[in-house]
């Protein structure tokens, strides 16, 4: 026996994630992919980003600028987030020592928990809930918490989250606009999680990555608009969603200097910096184009409501949408005897429409039946989608 195959035989490796698999993201776009199924499981655009925008990205790129940026991120980029948490939110930051550019929000999400949580601590989060949350939690040694939202309109109940709270809870995991819900936290929701915050001595991080995408003239709230929040929070943006380019994975954390330093700390020796032409074009578009974001609100309504409209004939149920790119089925009148997976599975290989069951998004599962859509998509592509949906 070679003796490369000798060792390989003695090696034996414990997982620090052992009930992890692929990821139900991966596995219905690959099944779409393989039924050439409409894909409106994984959340990313199937059309193209700005022009202006990509021509900028070639020409940074063509002008050199394809080295290291700095850890922090390229300063031009630094002082335009600045710009825009200010003209957004109302806060003064300063861009040298309380914003970090990142690989996209799932960096910033896994080096703020890793920053944050130490082994044994407890971290409430709210199921449904995005997959990267819980194993980054167990990754630093702490416990995930999760607290059950319901349908239809998966509003947080602040008096039982209060009765969750331990000596050993230590952060709480926010995401508004949430996915999967399309749930937005009113003016009420944020003023009584900073009073959990404050009161208890917790941090809070705040997925904010939808941010831009709230919806019916609601007005756009984040932890920046709470000073006493925001004192005690890492706060998590994405350039990917916002300017329609998913793949470059490109976001941003916000954060009070002392929290910031000790963020840096781990992100250097996770990416060290990040995509830097890119770094650059968004920089000039937030300068030069800043109505890429004021308008991206009317953009996704647009499409929400015209895909709503076009699947108000069907026997699906249209849960309520605030914000996010998303859309929540219930198909209970349609296949009643399917659990959520099956009834996806179902939808791509029969009738090549791919969708994401909603039970992923829980620590238990969830016997709803309830599916999740992603309306990020051409015009003619929710068209062809809702065609098939409404013959079911």
């Amino acid at each position: 026996m070679p003796v490369f195959a000798t060792f390989s035989a003695l090696m034996s490796i414990v997982s620090k994630l052992p009930a992890v698999g692929t990821t139900i993201f991966s596995q219905m776009s690959q099944l779409a992919a393989e039924q050439q199924a409409i894909n409106l499981s994984q959340g990313f655009p199937d059309f193209a980003a700005d022009s202006q925008l990509l021509a900028a990205l070639a020409r940074h790129s063509s002008a050199g600028l394809n080295q290291y940026a700095p850890m922090p991120g390229v300063p031009l980029l630094l002082q335009q987030i600045a710009a825009l948490t200010a003209r957004c939110y109302g806060r003064v930051l300063d861009e040298s020592r309380e914003i970090t550019v990142t690989s996209g929000a799932t960096e910033a999400l896994f080096v703020a928990i890793q920053m944050l949580v130490q082994p044994g601590d407890e971290v409430l989060l709210f199921d449904p809930a995005y997959d990267s949350y819980s194993p980054a939690i167990q990754l630093a040694g702490g416990v995930p918490v999760h607290l059950r939202l319901e349908a239809p309109d998966y509003r947080v109940d602040w008096q039982q989250v209060a009765t969750r709270l331990t000596p050993r809870t230590k952060l709480i995991i926010v995401n508004s606009p949430h996915n999967p819900t399309g749930m937005v936290f009113s003016h009420a929701d944020w003023l009584a999680l900073q009073h959990l915050v404050t009161q208890h001595g917790l941090y809070c991080l705040s997925d904010e990555v939808y941010e831009h995408m709230v919806y019916d003239a609601a007005p756009r709230l984040s932890a920046n608009c709470f000073a006493e929040l925001a004192a005690r929070s890492v706060i998590v943006s994405s350039f990917g969603k916002t300017f329609h380019v998913t793949g470059w994975k490109l976001g941003y954390a916000v954060a009070p200097a002392g929290l910031m330093t000790e963020f840096r700390k781990i992100h250097q020796y996770v990416t060290f910096s990040s995509f830097t032409p890119a770094q650059y074009a968004i920089a000039e578009m937030l300068r030069e184009q800043p109505q890429q974001v004021t308008e991206l609100a009317a953009f996704y309504q647009h499409k929400r409501d015209q895909f709503r409209q076009a699947l108000s004939g069907s026997r699906f149920s249209l849960l309520p949408c605030q914000g996010t790119y998303f859309q929540l089925l219930d198909y209970s009148a349609i296949a009643p005897e399917l659990d959520d997976l099956s009834f996806c599975r179902y939808l791509t290989i029969e009738h090549k429409v791919a969708a994401i069951p909603l039970s992923v998004f829980y620590q238990h599962g969830s016997n709803a039946r309830i599916i999740r859509l992603c309306f990020a998509k051409q015009d003619t592509t929710l068209a062809q989608a809702a065609e098939v949906l409404c013959r079911l």
